[in-house]
């Protein structure tokens, strides 16, 4: 994309902040350019956001029915799958998938103090919901 091509849509997922991508400039070289954000850009992020509003009510409802640890929702409320929290915690994928749907105190202190890291929660608050 060449440096006039760059959108400058109001993205009201920034917030009114500004962010940089990267265009070609009038010499062919790439160089960083301001953006206030992209119009579909802006909409797919909404969607994305509204997923995981989604999967964030669903895990709750199975939480308060003794169906999943409440670790399956704070990981969803963090905007976080399975994926992205084993790669926080270092974790196996199906260790992560196994403890999602155990009591947060089966788990070892250890664990529970690695996925209270990686949500930036309080360990006391990773066992509540809301």
């Amino acid at each position: 994309m060449e440096k006039k091509d760059v959108p400058q849509d109001s993205n009201a997922t920034l917030d009114g902040a500004r962010k940089v991508v990267y265009a070609v400039d009038e010499d062919g070289k790439y160089n960083a350019v301001a953006t206030t954000g992209w119009a579909v850009e802006e909409v797919v992020t909404s969607m994305a956001v509204d997923h995981y509003t989604y999967l964030a009510q669903e895990a709750l409802l199975r939480a308060r029915r003794g169906e999943s640890s409440p670790l399956e929702y704070h990981m969803f409320t963090r905007r976080l799958n399975v994926v992205t929290l084993a790669q926080a915690t270092g974790k196996f994928q199906w260790l992560v998938k196994r403890h999602l749907k155990q009591p947060i105190d089966q788990l070892s202190p250890k664990t529970v103090r690695r996925y209270a890291e990686a949500l930036g929660m309080e360990l006391s608050d990773l066992s509540r919901l809301p």
